[in-house]
């Protein structure tokens, strides 16, 4: 007796057709998986056969040969479980085979007959519409899967569940899609007092998706603002949302099948690995880079980050895209993410502070920031200092605007990018950050006298071609939130403010 069984295999966020094919014959009896499985796989056959006995059917004593095609492929994960089980049980003329042949199958078993989640339903379901095929999944993931638009999902809860099914005898309700709260944040940009210049720079970097590095001595509010940024900018589409979700999905990070439109917020700690931030491990996973697409990744204490792991940020903080490379894998994933940085302007934090830094000011400023090399603060648009607070600062000053008041201007100014890149016929870009080529002086409109300051300026300070395109996309952010068409010389002036070398007061 023989079946055929559709199932998947992952390399990154790819999903690849996997034949699952079984052979059962009256032999000696034995249970074989061929097709390069990994011993998640290889043990798959203990927890199937406790799965049968625990919803009272026998397993079969005869000699069954699994093989999953195509055979030099690496085969990983508890995924295989359930697509293995269905295999058996249409040999076993228990289930349809030709009705099964129709569906895309994955899901972990347990002992008792359930059906567990595993990661990465979301992208195989879109592969499943895509294929005009339906996708049998575990019921914890039926709302995940129903994000994808596909129509045939059956979403068991256990084995016993599934049987009954197809068999007519139960009917599994239609998974619906979920879609998270977020719960009302007690963060507000309000909460900071004084720290005027900082919010300024705060809400310009969210107006155009601009990095930003904050330097100031502990206890300045850099955190604080670095938290706060996520209530000023604008909730993701459903494009952006489904592009963060398939990443969040194969990383195992979605909860409970529920679609989350608000940008993600990462924030991984200074002695986290090249490997967690960029992505790796044994399955080449993606990292907190990845994870932060469409979204934030906040880095505090930047240049106590481990120097390889921070320059590991150049690719995509250019390109929007980080390739991890191991021995067995090759993947690329997308990050396209919003980099804010904070960190103290010297090892001690109070440079500049009388009587409060240490013997080696300002030496010790210069080997500490030294840590953060020019090509990687050459791609950050925003550098702003943040000075101490006072106590007036604290106790008699009124509170600002709040987040809701400013996430407003936020909104109009990434309204009016996105006009005038569907005028451009670049419908696809959404912020200033993403300007490039000659699109890039069509968009900026610079005035003579803005040119001739920016021009004098670069030329001053030794800017980059980077830094000088930077600075243009930067000052038609600071034009769009004064809904002015053309970049005016003040526009300029201050985004060159902002292309400051690092130190605690210039």
């Amino acid at each position: 007796m023989q079946g055929q069984i559709n199932t998947i295999a992952f390399s990154g966020l790819d999903v690849l057709d996997v034949n699952l094919q079984i052979q059962m014959t009256s032999a000696i009896p034995a249970f074989t998986i061929v097709g390069l499985p990994d011993k998640t796989i290889a043990e798959s056959k203990e927890r199937i056969k406790a799965a049968f006995e625990a919803i009272g059917i026998s397993f079969p004593a005869k000699r069954i040969t699994i093989n999953l095609a195509p055979a030099d492929l690496l085969k990983e994960g508890s995924h295989f479980d359930l697509a293995i089980a269905v295999a058996l049980l249409t040999v076993m003329q228990i289930l349809p085979q030709e009705e099964m042949s129709e569906y895309l199958i994955l899901g972990e078993l347990g002992l008792d007959g359930s059906i567990m989640p595993v990661n990465g339903i979301l992208p195989v379901a879109l592969k499943a519409n895509q294929d005009e095929k339906g996708l049998i999944c575990p019921a914890a993931q039926g709302s995940e899967a129903a994000w994808s638009g596909l129509k045939n999902i059956v979403a068991a809860p256990d084995l016993l569940s599934l049987i009954n099914h197809f068999k007519g005898v139960q009917s599994l309700p239609e998974p619906q899609k979920k879609q998270h709260i977020s719960q009302q944040s007690s963060l507000d940009l309000a909460d900071i007092k004084g720290q005027e210049s900082a919010k300024r720079a705060l809400e310009i970097a969210a107006a155009g998706a601009h990095n930003m590095l904050m330097i100031g001595p502990p206890g300045s509010g850099k955190s604080m603002l670095a938290s706060r940024l996520i209530t000023i900018l604008p909730p993701m589409s459903a494009k952006e949302a489904l592009e963060t979700s398939i990443i969040h999905s194969v990383a195992g990070a979605l909860k409970n099948g529920e679609l989350d439109f608000s940008r993600p917020y990462r924030d991984p700690h200074h002695n986290a690995s090249t490997a967690a931030l960029v992505g790796g491990g044994k399955k080449a996973q993606p990292g907190e880079i990845s994870l932060a697409h469409n979204g934030v990744l906040f880095l505090d204490e930047l240049p106590e980050f481990n120097r390889a792991t921070l320059e590991a940020l150049r690719q995509p903080l250019e390109n929007g895209k980080i390739t991890v490379s191991r021995a067995e894998h090759h993947h690329t994933y997308p990050a396209h993410f919003q980099l804010i940085a904070a960190m103290n302007p010297c090892k001690c934090g109070y440079l500049g502070q009388k009587g409060q830094e240490c013997p080696r000011a300002p030496k010790c400023a210069a080997e500490y920031q030294s840590k953060i090399s020019g090509p990687l603060l050459d791609r950050i648009d925003i550098n702003v200092y943040v000075p101490p607070v006072s106590p007036w600062d604290i106790f008699e000053k009124e509170k600002g605007e709040t987040s809701a008041v400013v996430l407003k201007r936020v909104i109009k100014a990434r309204e009016i990018q996105k006009q005038r890149f569907q005028t451009f016929g670049h419908p696809e870009l959404l912020t200033n950050s993403e300007l490039k080529g000659d699109m890039l002086e069509d968009a900026v409109c610079l005035q003579a006298d803005a040119k001739e300051l920016l021009i004098t300026f670069a030329n001053k300070i030794k800017l980059s071609a980077r830094g000088y395109h930077r600075t243009l996309r930067l000052a038609r952010t600071i034009a769009d939130l004064q809904n002015e068409t053309k970049v005016l010389k003040m526009h300029v002036a201050e985004a060159l403010s902002y292309r400051r070398t690092m130190s605690s007061n210039d």
